[in-house]
């Protein structure tokens, strides 16, 4: 049995810190299960731990040897925390999802199925961002931004929708802000203008993007506030940021929308406004 360095977790929250603080001490293996354990709670509640280890694509003594790495006696014990998760009252969104389908009614290989299924999913979206986003962490970003001289936005690839609205409605606000596009190789060089007096937003879900994760690590050890948004605490963007927001996906969805992150971004933008007015009285 492995040593035992820290008590076992005693709720799912303290299972989240935990796997997160000690990410980085695991083995390779391990951490491919913390990604896995992290990304599935609702599998974890539910399968065998043969099942899980086959989804997992490791060995069920893999999986005990997690649930041992984070303190647990076995697996068991660890996976009674995602069971009272469950039992708590989490919704299984998948569900959710099949049942507005039922509702719904057929489509399948029409056209309008297609619409129908990213709207179902980005429903599930919305209802996991609303269930899993503590009104503090909010409140935290948006006093964030508004004591901010200045707000650096920065994303790639599919996550830039986010941050190009930002500026958009940072710029309705008429408050300064620099959008971090990177033309011209520029984007280390563009965010070392940011100082502890101003903060930055960063947005980057699977496959994240190594250079926005690296220059947001180093200006937030340089004290600048970060307010991340992503997908996971195990993201590169999760460690340096003062606010994180995890906005989980359903792997087995068609497209990876955006749906729920541009609505945190509007959420902080109409609660930076609100800030902003009631300051001015």
């Amino acid at each position: 049995m492995a040593k035992k360095t820290k008590p076992a977790p005693k709720t799912y929250e303290e299972l989240q810190r935990a796997i997160t603080d000690r990410y980085d001490s695991l083995s390779r293996q391990l951490q491919q299960i913390a990604h896995f354990v992290v990304e599935n709670p609702d599998d974890l509640a539910l399968e065998t731990i043969t099942r899980l280890a086959e989804l997992a694509e490791v060995q069920p003594s893999s999986m005990v040897r997690f649930a041992q790495a984070l303190g647990f006696d076995g697996f068991s014990a660890m996976q009674r925390l995602f069971r009272s998760r469950l039992i708590e009252g989490s919704v299984n969104y998948r569900e959710r999802v099949q049942g507005l389908r039922q509702e719904r009614g057929s489509d399948e290989g029409g056209p309008g199925s297609v619409l129908s299924e990213l709207a179902d999913q980005g429903v599930a979206s919305l209802e996991m961002l609303r269930a899993g986003t503590p009104p503090e962490d909010i409140q935290k970003a948006v006093e964030i931004l508004a004591g901010a001289n200045q707000v650096f936005l920065i994303a790639q690839r599919r996550s830039f929708p986010v941050t190009f609205y930002l500026s958009y409605a940072l710029s309705c606000l008429e408050r300064p802000f620099h959008l971090v596009d990177g033309v011209g190789g520029m984007v280390t060089r563009q965010l070392r203008q940011a100082t502890p007096k101003d903060a930055i937003v960063a947005v980057s879900f699977r496959s994240y993007s190594p250079q926005v994760a690296e220059n947001v690590a180093e200006r937030a050890d340089a004290g600048v506030p970060v307010i991340a948004i992503t997908d996971s605490p195990l993201s590169p963007l999760a460690p340096p940021a003062t606010v994180c927001f995890e906005i989980a996906d359903n792997e087995k969805q068609t497209f990876r929308g955006l749906v729920a992150p541009i609505c945190l971004a509007q959420t902080l933008v109409v609660g930076l406004s609100d800030l902003l007015d009631t300051n001015k009285k």
